[in-house]
């Protein structure tokens, strides 16, 4: 029986992992070179409450969100700025490019299973896309967690390029395999110049014994 041992050092690179890998890197949506950033009208609505505000998107940490209240506004700050991460131009060596990588066809659903050495990672990669992503995350004040991303649906781009509309994130603990919480995406996009810049979010998930349906639309955008 093989054992997965995804921080081993010294474990030798597989070309066929590599090429792999950045087939689905280049087949991916991001924002072109030299993208700037934008600005946009903001409204979001928890469980049928809704908040209006400006927003200015330049990059993962020059995110700027102006709500009334401020729990929201956080909540809509970590969002865009999530979304900035994944959607930010980057070559593939200085992403997931930079670990060491193997690959194991075994027979699964979603493909086969893709390990990035050194990043406590593991992804299934299927017709040139990454169909799931499963990560461990430790920090020193706070128990390790772990979470699996199922990618369901994408659309494709103007420049061919796949963006994904509706995936589903199951959180759990690494320790106990015990589920914490399940939370469901689903987004739109709209084509501003040269860039697919986020137009909708619809997040539901549980919180506090219920079910929350969180969204937001963006709407008036301006590229900067």
């Amino acid at each position: 029986m093989k054992t997965h041992t995804p921080e081993q050092a010294t474990v030798a690179d597989d070309p066929k992992a590599r090429e792999a890998l950045r087939l689905a890197f280049e087949n991916t949506a991001r924002w072109p070179q030299g993208f700037k950033g934008f600005t946009a009208e903001l409204t979001v609505n928890i469980n049928g409450k809704e908040f209006h505000g400006p927003v200015t998107v330049k990059g993962p940490r020059e995110v700027s969100v102006q709500l009334s209240d401020g729990e929201v506004q956080k909540w809509a700050q970590d969002q865009l700025a999530m979304i900035a991460v994944h959607r930010g131009p980057r070559t593939f060596d200085e992403s997931d490019g930079k670990y060491t990588l193997t690959m194991e066809e075994d027979g699964h659903p979603l493909g086969a299973r893709l390990d990035i050495h050194g990043s406590h990672s593991f992804y299934r990669v299927k017709d040139h896309r990454i169909t799931q992503i499963n990560r461990t995350m430790s920090h020193p004040n706070m128990a390790p967690f772990a979470f699996t991303i199922n990618v369901e649906e994408s659309a494709i781009t103007q420049d061919k390029k796949h963006l994904t509309t509706k995936y589903t994130v199951y959180y759990f603990s690494p320790e106990d395999g015990k589920l914490k919480n399940v939370e469901s995406f689903t987004d739109t996009h709209a084509r501003v110049g040269a860039a697919d810049l986020p137009a909708t979010r619809r997040i539901i998930a549980f919180e506090n014994g219920g079910v929350v349906v969180k969204s937001f639309a963006l709407t008036r955008h301006q590229l900067l």
